[in-house]
């Protein structure tokens, strides 16, 4: 019988709600407002952010209320990640629910939470509030690669 080392290398449901919330990469790529192309199905990130996401600290200032405040934000599980095809490649959830490995930026990889800033992955890094964003200015002029 193997060990397992580290608790990401375990089924993803069989993690605890702390180890699966400890997961997150502080990213915020999932709070970057997205577009999708009513054609192809294509979805296209925008540099916009939720207006609740505090980008000092990376962290949604109403993570417990944030899926009655923004219907479109999502409760993450195990049960709905393969649901989820507009996650960041990037996304640990995506990852490890693909059967890929963490990078070495992820924070439980790399043993502080600043790393993901130093690499250039936080959406935190270049992010724009949406309530910085007029009523009349077109998301797709803030749409990213």
């Amino acid at each position: 019988m193997s060990v397992i080392n580290d608790f990401w290398e375990q089924p993803l449901e069989s993690l605890s709600r702390e180890e699966w919330e400890s997961l997150c990469d502080g990213c915020a790529r999932c709070c970057l407002i997205k577009l999708e192309d009513e054609e192809s199905g294509e979805i296209h990130y925008s540099s916009v952010v939720c207006r609740y996401l505090d980008l000092k600290e990376c962290q949604c200032t109403e993570y417990q209320e944030r899926t009655q405040l923004v219907p479109d934000c999502l409760w993450l599980t195990p049960d709905n990640l393969d649901q989820l095809h507009w996650m960041p490649n990037s996304c640990a959830y995506r990852l490890l629910s693909e059967g890929k490995q963490l990078p070495e930026w992820h924070p439980l990889i790399a043993g502080n939470r600043e790393a993901i800033r130093d690499e250039g992955i936080s959406a935190c890094n270049f992010a724009v509030p949406e309530t910085e964003i007029s009523d009349e200015d077109d998301l797709q002029e803030y749409l990213i690669d």
